[in-house]
């Protein structure tokens, strides 16, 4: 369980998450892409888009502190610890991105870091099993979703569209990880309970 020095980690991440301070250890993808010279209607789009990208990563922060923070096992700990760092490249790739586009993150974040935080949490506490199976299920939601967003994402924004894709690969390899290291098949209302969650959250981002 969770101890002093972890708790203080973890708030001092939250902190870093919602006050936009987040710090990429890897260099961005979208470094080599030319600016595309964009309409005013694709620069929104796009914005539009990479936000709802930044709030999934703000949850992403928030589900992994919570479900580190229960897990039983020091090496499910430690795959929670490495996937969270591996998610805080995301957040501050995105957020350079919405910046680029001149476009802001979701006024929302700090309500969605909250609940998801409390899903987290949730999820930790059914045993590292079901812990690693939601990760299983959110990382598969999360590449579902990235793939429609390269699809809906103007085609000339090679920045925007080389962050996504990056996502995306490191999205899959948490997943499959996950499942090898023993993640169960969560129930199909839980799923379908997580998919309605996540179609609320990228609805409000978008405009939001």
């Amino acid at each position: 369980m969770a101890s002093i020095d972890d708790l203080i980690v973890g708030f001092d991440r939250a902190l870093r998450t919602l006050s936009g301070t987040a710090n990429s250890q890897r260099p961005n993808p979208a470094a080599n892409r030319a600016e595309a010279m964009l309409s005013p209607e694709e620069r929104s789009h796009a914005g539009a888009l990479m936000r709802v990208n930044h709030t999934g990563e703000v949850c992403a922060q928030a589900l992994y502190q919570a479900q580190a923070l229960f897990a039983r096992d020091p090496r499910v700990r430690e795959r929670f610890a490495v996937a969270s760092r591996e998610e805080e490249d995301h957040l501050a790739w995105t957020q350079e991105r919405l910046a680029e586009l001149g476009d802001r993150t979701s006024l929302a974040n700090p309500l969605w870091y909250a609940g998801s935080f409390a899903i987290g949490v949730a999820a930790g506490m059914f045993g590292d099993r079901a812990n690693l199976g939601f990760v299983v299920e959110t990382e598969r939601q999360v590449e579902e979703h990235l793939s429609e967003h390269m699809e809906r994402l103007p085609q000339a924004d090679a920045r925007s569209r080389a962050i996504v894709a990056a996502m995306r690969d490191d999205e899959a390899r948490h997943g499959s990880a996950a499942r090898e290291a023993g993640g169960i098949e969560l129930a199909w209302p839980m799923r379908a309970l997580m998919r309605a969650s996540a179609k609320m959250m990228t609805l409000t981002a978008y405009r939001f």
